[in-house]
């Protein structure tokens, strides 16, 4: 566990590093800054897994539990135990980093019935077409911005850490 636990503190760390030296400001910044949180402990990681679970309600696909905040990153804990809505995030890419379990993991492609969330969200139903790989546990990758993208199947459960980060075309 400690070992996981420091892979998963190396890869915040670096994702953040990268970021904040080849990120280019996004074209919009929210009017209100998030709150500034730099590090989460094993503990924290463990406590919000907890939380994630008890805040789980019958049905809902997905929980999402802030676990850092460095404006204009964040970083989430998800807690998936369902097949939730697939995305495309316009002005950001996305890295996960699977803490535990397991699914299929969709990209590309085309998104099933999208709706515009947001200016900055597409949300649909499903993908059609795109590239599925198995993720589970240790696996670490990357969605760029602007990319139809989605978990398929769930293997019980996943848990990851997500970190949106301004894509890299943004103007």
């Amino acid at each position: 566990m400690r070992a996981a636990n420091c892979v998963l503190a190396l890869a915040v760390t670096t994702i953040l590093g990268i970021a904040s030296t080849s990120a280019q400001a996004p074209a919009r910044l929210p009017a209100l800054p998030l709150p500034t949180k730099l590090f989460a402990s094993s503990q924290n990681v463990a406590a919000l897994i907890d939380e994630a679970k008890r805040d789980h309600k019958p049905g809902q696909a997905t929980v999402i539990e802030p676990l850092l905040r460095l404006a204009p990153y964040s970083a989430n804990l998800e807690y998936r135990t369902a097949v939730g809505p697939a995305a495309i995030h316009v002005h950001e890419d996305e890295f996960f980093y699977v803490i535990d379990g397991s699914g299929t993991f969709v990209t590309g492609g085309k998104l099933v019935h999208a709706v515009r969330r947001n200016a900055e969200n597409f949300s649909g139903d499903s993908i059609v077409g795109g590239t599925a790989v198995h993720v589970a546990k240790g696996d670490f990758f990357v969605v760029p911005e602007n990319t139809p993208h989605w978990f398929s199947s769930i293997d019980g459960h996943v848990i990851d850490m997500s970190l949106h980060v301004p894509g890299s075309k943004v103007q």
